[in-house]
């Protein structure tokens, strides 16, 4: 068996449902409260005392409305709406914590960067440096229509404008402020050196940025930046960028070849194969026992919506699966939606049907379901590693926070003991700990060229 020490992320989002749709009206599940500090400062709490590595919080710009051309089912059934703004969750948590990171959707497609950056780098100060920020560009026609655009951004053309996005953020985060130009000098009545402070003049194709970075350098400067792209385009995006990729898939086979893929860019891009972690999502229902464990399944199924999680796929994928009969093939349409997940559920030969799909979403979501002892989880997670090459998982919600809870109390215990997981936490940033290594970009990482740049360096760079 693999000795890797699994990573662990947990994996919500700031809404009633999620992943697993439908298990909100389960009698256990506290999911309504998430518009409460208390929900959050208590999982926060939860998940630092299983040592999880962080808490990933996925987020939306819009609303599913593919799935018979309609909102209603979304509304009924809370399918990631009401959505609330993630980052706004942060500094509360991270008051109540001392380790857990947090991994922070926004979308690059509607944040302008100059701001984005003040408030990752303000969340960066206020957690000392436990910050990630999880890169998406977008992938919804309705999220577009509410911002103001007719249509999405064509698929690949938007990771064009996530490169320059990502490189005028670098220059703000890595070089507007040198190292050492907060000076803190009471006596001498200067707070920071201006002479190392620099603008940034960024005229792109883009992106027109002229000004000063408006915070000073936080404990990790860039954010431990998350991608979640494995289409063609989205895995050379990540290659170049991403320290860590969050995947999905259904079998190891599959799984394997989408890490080695990712890595294989990594290094295309003149980066180490491992500076890369690999998260697969994963739905795991434990009990002390197997039958137990069988029964608790049996019992959440009876509340889930596999509907419901049907009609997230469809705007997934931007295919209305109500249109399909039950034994009817899905047949591939060009969208600008998740390209990657579109491909795997239409590819010639899948087999995939709605009465296929709807058995897939029997929990309300498609992530793969691991049910059993605490045993026979940990032999199964290790496996996913040994067989993959992954390096951990985003740990989806079912019954909240009792799924949390439970995988805490009975699979970390078995992990542990196998040295599969750590027993504490390492010191120092979110980046720190998941690398073992300083808190900042690695000389490696594209974002390092634009380190402590002087405006005569930032000219010389451009040519």
């Amino acid at each position: 068996m693999s000795r890797k020490q699994i990573l662990l992320n947990a994996f919500n989002m700031n809404s009633v449902g999620h992943i697993n749709h439908g298990l909100w009206t389960h009698p256990r599940d506290r999911s309504t409260e998430f518009n409460t500090l208390e929900y959050w400062t208590e999982l926060a709490r939860l998940l630092e005392r299983g040592l999880f590595d962080g808490l990933f919080i996925a987020d939306i710009a819009g609303v599913y409305d593919v799935y018979r051309q309609s909102v209603d089912l979304t509304l009924r059934e809370a399918i990631q709406l009401p959505v609330h703004d993630p980052l706004l969750l942060v500094s509360a948590m991270a008051g109540a914590t001392r380790h857990l990171g947090f991994g922070v959707t926004a979308s690059l497609s509607y944040e302008p960067p100059y701001l984005l950056a003040r408030r990752l780098s303000t969340l960066d100060h206020l957690s000392r440096g436990r910050v990630g920020w999880n890169i998406v560009t977008g992938y919804l026609e309705s999220a577009a229509r509410a911002l103001g655009l007719e249509h999405q951004v064509e698929h690949d053309r938007r990771y064009d404008q996530a490169d320059e996005y990502l490189e005028v953020l670098y220059k703000l985060f890595e070089g507007s402020w040198e190292d050492g130009a907060v000076l803190e000098d009471r006596a001498g009545r200067r707070y920071a050196d201006p002479a190392r402070v620099h603008k940034v003049e960024h005229h792109g194709e883009f992106y027109r940025v002229e000004g000063y970075h408006l915070c000073s350098p936080s404990p990790q400067r860039t954010p431990l930046l998350f991608q979640a792209g494995t289409s063609e385009r989205g895995r050379r995006f990540a290659g170049r960028h991403a320290e860590g990729v969050f995947i999905t898939g259904q079998n190891p086979q599959g799984v394997a070849e989408q890490v080695r893929q990712v890595r294989a860019e990594a290094v295309a891009a003149g980066r180490p194969a491992d500076a890369v972690k690999l998260f697969m999502g994963l739905t795991v229902i434990v009990a002390p026992s197997e039958a137990e464990a069988r029964d608790k399944h049996a019992e959440y199924l009876r509340y889930a919506s596999p509907e419901a999680g049907l009609a997230h796929l469809s705007s997934s994928i931007g295919i209305d699966l109500a249109a399909y009969g039950l034994d009817e093939p899905i047949r591939y349409q060009k969208t600008n939606a998740i390209e990657s997940v579109a491909k795997t559920f239409t590819a010639a030969g899948s087999g995939w049907t709605k009465r296929k799909l709807l058995e897939q979403h029997a929990l309300g979501g498609r992530y793969p379901t691991i049910v059993g002892s605490p045993q026979q989880v940990a032999d199964a997670l290790a496996n996913w590693i040994e067989q993959t090459d992954l390096d951990g998982f985003n740990l989806t919600r079912t019954v909240t926070p009792e799924s949390y809870a439970d995988f805490i109390d009975l699979v970390v215990p078995e992990l542990q003991s196998r040295g599969l997981y750590k027993t504490a936490y390492a010191a120092g940033s979110l980046r720190e700990k998941l690398f073992a290594a300083g808190p900042r970009l690695p000389a490696s990482h594209p974002g390092a060229a634009w380190r402590d740049l002087s405006r005569a360096a930032e000219r010389a760079l451009r040519a």
